[in-house]
């Protein structure tokens, strides 16, 4: 058989698909193109103009296994049922190619927005992007109370922000200067010297903060928040510990 005898043996075998509406339109101009010199399908799909009833029951069927119904022959009916399962099969078939191509713009294409290059170097270099965060949107809005301090020996900035809670006090932390890579922890330490945890986090090799830093990320400071039990008027100070001891910068509250 030839391409030609082919395809026109397809379009022969879409009458029930184009009586049941499932065909796209690419499908339905090809095959009403075709229906227009075939006396034979003509015939068929006057056949089937009557049979809207069934028509309707048979969208719903889930494919060739599904009874027959009257009043068509069952041949017909048959073909009919086939055909819904062939196009629902090939929908199915394009429907998967679709999400995966989406899913692959929708991995690839925030890779693009992280990665840049060094002007300098030629190299390329994991850049994130520098959207305001919760906690510096809380540094510049919330914090009724600011308190800033730089450590001599490790040349470490940090401004510790305050605010008052029924629960206790809600700690952010701006963090300059530092680099890595560290872990490290913020602790409120008590008048009475009770000390407690307020947040964590890790410190990339790159830091934060640096100024001169060739690394584009780099270049801000770390903005960090938590919270403590102890109310405001009950902490002496914070500070910035790395998580073997080693202390950075110690702010008085």
């Amino acid at each position: 058989m030839t391409t030609g005898d082919h395809a026109e043996g397809s379009l022969h075998e879409a009458v029930g698909a184009y009586a049941l509406g499932i065909l796209d339109d690419a499908e339905a101009t090809a095959f009403e193109a075709h229906l227009a010199g075939c006396p034979a399908c003509a015939a068929e799909l006057d056949a089937l103009a009557g049979m809207e009833p069934m028509l309707a029951t048979l969208r719903e069927f889930p494919g060739p296994a599904a009874q027959p119904m009257r009043p068509a022959p069952p041949d017909m009916s048959t073909t009919l049922i086939n055909e819904v399962a062939a196009q629902r099969a090939r929908r199915r078939r394009r429907t998967t190619y679709l999400v995966a191509a989406a899913a692959a713009l929708i991995v690839g294409g925030p890779a693009v927005a992280v990665v840049a290059t060094s002007s300098s170097t030629g190299t390329h270099q994991s850049a994130e992007a520098h959207p305001t965060s919760p906690a510096e949107d809380a540094f510049f809005n919330h914090m009724s109370q600011k308190v800033s301090a730089t450590d001599p020996k490790t040349r470490v900035t940090a401004t510790v922000g305050t605010e008052a809670k029924a629960w206790g006090t809600h700690t952010v932390l701006e963090l300059k200067n530092v680099k890595g890579p560290l872990k490290c922890s913020l602790i409120a330490v008590g008048k009475n010297g009770d000390q407690e945890t307020v947040t964590s986090w890790a410190v990339p090799n790159w830091g934060y903060g640096i100024k001169d830093s060739p690394h584009e990320s780099a270049k801000y400071p770390l903005y960090v928040h938590g919270g403590t039990a102890m109310p405001r008027d009950r902490i002496d100070h914070f500070e910035v510990r790395t998580f073997d001891g080693k202390a950075l910068v110690d702010v008085p509250a």
